[in-house]
């Protein structure tokens, strides 16, 4: 059977298309452009839109399990439900979907509040649903490396009680995994919530002193008030989006973002290899930049 990937051009679906072929599944993949969009031959690529009803329709004929990923946006949460109707009106049962840990505890940060409310609706609607719950981004912090190479300074405001940083290698690899588990398994196969974490717990002075050992020079901490931080999102990303990310980064001091009793040995298990640490991917940035 067929699974359908959404969200196919960013840095999880393409990975996730990658992972899927690697263990020759058939997939498919909804995009906006397909001219821009660069798959392999054996990607199915169907051109459409998550509010474009008519193209989720043909785009969810004949697949049997999906994965939903919708990017943050102002109406993430219509996406969402959309594609979840349209899904079952069209007799698929098995969902993996990409939410956000804490998506039940964050609520005051839309993008976490809207993956709260999508996470209900697929148990309401009684899927076949694995609900992947990552943590931050390690690779998100590719946007300010020129910041703490070039000035000395890591300029996200992580706070002291630390934020378990995941990479996007290793929520490809167990989306992927858990798609064809999904897949290949009766529709009755109980819904479960996978956090998604990294190897290791870090504060904002821990995470400075990882780049200044790599660079070989003092990198300070900028601190926990996020008021610079949202002034500088704000100059490549709509306003609206930048005071998401400060809201974010609030609950990121005052909570962290932390792992739970065996969420790390549970994912090592799933994939049988270490976790990707944010120690490698300073080192990586290092040699790249």
């Amino acid at each position: 059977m067929t699974i359908l990937i959404t969200g196919a051009t960013g840095r999880v679906g393409k990975q996730v298309v990658e992972q899927l072929l690697k263990r020759e599944v058939s997939v498919r993949v909804l995009v906006r452009d397909p001219s821009r969009a660069s798959f392999p031959e054996a990607v199915e690529v169907m051109q459409g839109e998550m509010l474009d009803i008519d193209s989720l329709r043909r785009a969810f004929a004949g697949v049997s399990t999906f994965f939903l990923l919708n990017a943050v946006a102002p109406d993430e949460f219509t996406q969402a439900l959309l594609a979840l109707n349209i899904a079952r009106e069209s007799g698929v049962k098995r969902v993996v979907y990409l939410s956000v840990i804490h998506a039940d505890r964050f609520v005051n940060v839309p993008h976490f509040a809207v993956k709260s409310g999508a996470e209900r609706m697929i148990i309401q609607m009684a899927f076949s649903a694995t609900i992947l719950r990552p943590t931050y981004f390690i690779d998100n912090d590719s946007m300010i490396k020129d910041v703490v190479v070039s000035h000395g300074v890591y300029p996200m405001p992580v706070g002291n009680k630390g934020l378990a940083m995941v990479d996007v290698r290793d929520i490809a690899e167990v989306a992927a995994l858990q798609l064809i588990r999904r897949d290949r398994g009766a529709s009755t196969l109980a819904s479960e919530t996978i956090n998604l974490v990294g190897p290791d717990t870090l504060t904002g002075e821990g995470i400075a002193a990882l780049w200044a050992e790599v660079l070989g020079r003092p990198v300070a901490y900028g601190g926990d008030d996020p008021t610079g931080f949202e002034q500088n999102m704000a100059s490549f990303m709509p306003k609206w989006m930048a005071y998401e990310m400060r809201l974010m980064a609030e609950r990121f001091v005052a909570d962290g973002m932390l792992p739970e009793p065996g969420d790390r040995e549970r994912l090592t298990q799933m994939l049988g290899r270490e976790l990707h640490s944010y120690r490698g991917f300073v080192g990586l940035s290092e040699v790249e930049g």
